[in-house]
């Protein structure tokens, strides 16, 4: 492997590669999920209604404030370099880590999930360990696209975004389609739709978590050609496109299958063979649909692994992480060491998760749950980051403002907070059905990776903000 060098202090600038409509696709890539589609879908036709009541009252405020910090803070790093602005280096350092290491532990869901999808579609007796031998080969193809230049890398989501737009067309098309001609597989009324408080909430996370990812073109702030003007346009348009897609998709979901049939990693070919299967044609589009949402899970994973790295690559370069994570590739001057630290930890705990897991589906959902609560943790600090960069950075212009003063902006926070703590508090603690085994692997490692990054900060060096 060629060697790696350090970065230098302040941390080096970047070619500017990325444009609007990169942004824009970028954006969709990162918050448009496929994988997460069948386990929102599986609560039922009420899932309709949390997916609007979750646009409302979370989605579009969080677009809001992420638009005014992206366009007002356009530094590399993104929500790294807004939380360092508002409370120092070592809360930066912090909101780094777990941003970092909640995509590393995210890694394994998607690519298990990635295999159990390609078994559904070519080998259904494919076993566990195949899956997550094949899960193991693409950590470390992600990895390897993250080394490349960015303006190679960015097309990678680019692509997938499109794909992502195709598929969940067609899942909403198809179900009206199958509707038209067999009927509704649920019930669509206000009885139907009215929110059951019971062990549903248990997947209610998944929508919130479903909704994020609007700063994550923001880590890679300083190869933006215009963030001043570009980020909330792009936050805008990508934001119109992707609540319309969800909620169509899901529709379309519904309207196929009985929500009682619809499996965290099966949905989503069950959805494609009762819309499209049967003949030639039929098995085809099957096929060429799968084959697109499989290569959106890569392309999702290269999405968030570009901005986590590159915030690592950031705060570490300023001395708020191990010195190990800003080492650049000498020749493409990307995040490597950041990028091979994660691919390793990806790799822990897929053995470790998959020594554990009875089966794909276990093992997806203890990963996917597992990297949730770490990756929402850092919300919080964002939220509160916005509000009080409002107060300190009061005369700084801004090219994007929320409306309203600095009680709404109270108001949405407060709001957003409250979205981000009930999905943390429902990950670890499946209403309805509690295990204890199950609390224990997620929110024990939650716990742990908190203490782990706490170890990581102290101690280090940091630049004071000035220098920042």
């Amino acid at each position: 492997m060629a060697s790696l060098t350090t970065a230098a202090v302040p941390a080096p600038r970047f070619r500017k590669v990325l444009h609007g409509l990169d942004m824009m696709l970028f954006s969709v890539c990162a918050i448009l999920i496929i994988d997460q589609l069948a386990a929102s879908a599986a609560i039922g036709v009420q899932s309709i209604f949390w997916w609007l009541l979750t646009l409302v009252l979370f989605f579009i405020p969080y677009g809001l404030i992420t638009a005014e910090l992206g366009s007002t803070y356009p530094q590399e790093g993104g929500i790294y370099a807004w939380v360092r602005r508002a409370f120092g280096p070592r809360w930066a350092g912090r909101t780094a880590w777990l941003w970092w290491a909640n995509v590393a532990f995210w890694m394994p869901s998607t690519y298990i999930l990635f295999a159990g999808v390609a078994a559904e579609l070519f080998a259904p007796d494919m076993t566990l360990w195949t899956k997550i031998i094949i899960t193991f080969v693409l950590i470390w193809v992600t990895v390897g696209i993250n080394i490349v230049t960015l303006d190679v890398g960015k097309w990678v989501p680019n692509i997938g975004a499109i794909f992502k737009v195709a598929v969940m067309l067609t899942i909403g098309i198809g179900g009206v389609v199958f509707a038209l001609r067999h009927g509704v597989a649920n019930e669509f009324s206000l009885a139907t739709l009215r929110p059951n408080w019971g062990d549903s909430l248990a997947f209610l996370p998944v929508i919130v978590y479903n909704y994020l990812g609007f700063e994550l073109m923001s880590g890679a702030g300083e190869e933006m050609e215009n963030p001043a003007r570009d980020v909330p346009r792009a936050i805008v348009s990508s934001g119109a496109i992707i609540a319309f897609l969800y909620v169509f998709a899901t529709v379309g979901i519904l309207l196929a299958l009985p929500a009682h049939n619809i499996g965290l990693i099966s949905g989503l070919t069950d959805t494609f063979r009762q819309l499209f299967g049967g003949g030639r044609a039929g098995d085809a589009l099957v096929i060429v649909l799968g084959a697109m949402a499989l290569y959106s899970f890569v392309a999702n994973m290269v999405t968030w692994t570009i901005g986590a790295n590159r915030s690592a690559a950031e705060a570490a370069g300023r001395g708020d992480l191990p010195a190990i994570f800003a080492r650049l590739h000498p020749k493409f001057k990307t995040p490597a060491a950041s990028a091979i630290l994660g691919g390793v930890i990806g790799s822990l705990v897929l053995l470790v998760y998959g020594w554990l897991s009875a089966s794909a589906e276990d093992l997806f959902w203890t990963t996917f749950a597992f990297s949730s609560v770490v990756f929402l943790l850092p919300y919080l600090l964002l939220f509160l980051s916005f509000l009080k960069l409002r107060r300190i950075d009061a005369a700084l212009p801004r090219p994007y403002r929320v409306p309203g003063g600095y009680g709404v902006a109270v108001v949405l926070s407060i709001i957003c907070m409250a979205f981000i703590a009930e999905s943390i508090v429902f990950l670890i603690y499946k209403p309805g059905k509690f295990d204890l085994a199950y609390a224990l692997a997620v929110g024990g490692g939650s716990i742990l990776t908190v203490l782990v990054g706490e170890l990581l900060v102290r101690g280090r060096r940091h630049l004071p903000s000035s220098e920042s």
